[in-house]
């Protein structure tokens, strides 16, 4: 079953053994009143500073575009391997295409029990291509596409208003973000986590951060971990009519460590769940760096998309042996989890 906003919005705290967890209607960031906006902006801020993670609901949803994409999801990934392996992610320009089990992984001994298809910004020029900026691959089937694409960019359209709510959390013009995420090789990810009755102990993906400024998640099970800033590994329960939302490294970068990258896997699957999230980055030459005024920065400056890519070089396996071929050079790669918590590390 998906979850997806269909009534008339209500700003709520959901309490789940003993842990607090936001939900945030941003529907009054369509608001033409300033006001409006900015007290979307201070939740927002209040639920990525304290916690990192939290529910979103608004007026901006469509869920018919989200019973389109799973429908779309449950039919791709019903086709055998040999059909799925035609368009492999190996193949593709943007690191966009499918993504067998055992492809992806965040510790070398380790395999996720999941499978995906990725899809990128579809750069059809020919000036500006970089490693994950270029023409997406897409599977021989319009309606694929077209379900996909149409949700790709609405999400797309909420991420953007949600960008304009941070850059008022950071006392930033309310516009800051709006020229550097116009070409932003952002990634909505189909992912698939097969049946295995016997999963309970095993991940369906392993402990990380992500990558890019913020990720938007719409799963259709339980399943999904956090670590909190006790250092404590809490379920995250689906709540009725939200998508996911989580902070990742950029952000964490950007605010100067006001929000935290947070951890967070997939843990006990013994049933079938589908998961679409959609990872918004910056641009991929814009610089990421503290933004925020009359402090000290903590952290360096890296580049948008060098990271991004050094990141995942660092976790899918066709991309691990074009670096072991020297194909491919990473500059400036910082190790993986290089943010947010540790186990057992607590928030001070």
């Amino acid at each position: 079953m998906l979850w997806f906003y269909v009534g008339r919005p209500t700003l709520v705290i959901f309490m789940s053994s003993l842990h607090v967890l936001p939900l945030v209607d941003i529907s009054k960031l369509s608001s033409p009143y300033l006001e409006d906006r900015l007290t979307v902006a201070a939740a927002l801020d209040r639920a990525a500073k304290e916690v990192g993670f939290l529910y979103l609901t608004g007026e901006q949803f469509n869920p018919d575009l989200f019973t389109a994409l799973h429908e779309t999801a449950k039919r791709y990934f019903a086709q055998d391997l040999q059909s799925k392996m035609k368009h492999y992610i190996g193949l593709s320009e943007n690191h966009s295409g499918y993504v067998p089990i055992g492809e992806e992984r965040f510790a070398e001994n380790h395999i996720d029990l999941k499978e995906a298809y990725d899809v990128n910004y579809d750069h059809q020029g020919l000036d500006g291509r970089r490693p994950l900026i270029g023409p997406t691959q897409w599977p021989n089937d319009p309606e694929f596409k077209m379900h996909v694409s149409n949700y790709y960019q609405h999400i797309k359209a909420i991420g953007q208003q949600i960008f304009q709510g941070f850059a008022l959390a950071l006392d930033l013009d309310e516009h800051y973000f709006d020229t550097h995420i116009l070409k932003a090789p952002s990634q909505l990810r189909l992912i698939h986590y097969p049946f295995h009755a016997n999963a309970q102990d095993q991940d369906g993906i392993g402990a990380h951060t992500d990558y890019e400024c913020f990720t938007l998640l719409l799963p259709t099970a339980s399943g999904l971990q956090v670590l909190n800033k006790q250092g404590q590994w809490i379920d995250i329960p689906l709540l009725e009519n939200t998508l996911v939302m989580n902070v990742g490294d950029m952000m964490e970068i950007l605010s100067n460590g006001r929000y935290l990258a947070t951890k967070h896997r997939v843990k006990k699957i013994s049933e079938e769940r589908y998961s679409f999230p959609f990872f918004f980055s910056c641009d991929y030459d814009y610089v990421i760096q503290p933004i925020t005024q009359n402090e000290s920065p903590k952290y360096s400056a890296l580049q948008c998309g060098e990271h991004l890519f050094n990141q995942t070089a660092q976790t899918f396996q066709y991309l691990k042996e074009k670096v072991k071929r020297g194909e491919i050079q990473l500059k400036n790669a910082r190790p993986l989890y290089s943010f947010g918590l540790d186990e057992n590390q607590e928030s001070t």
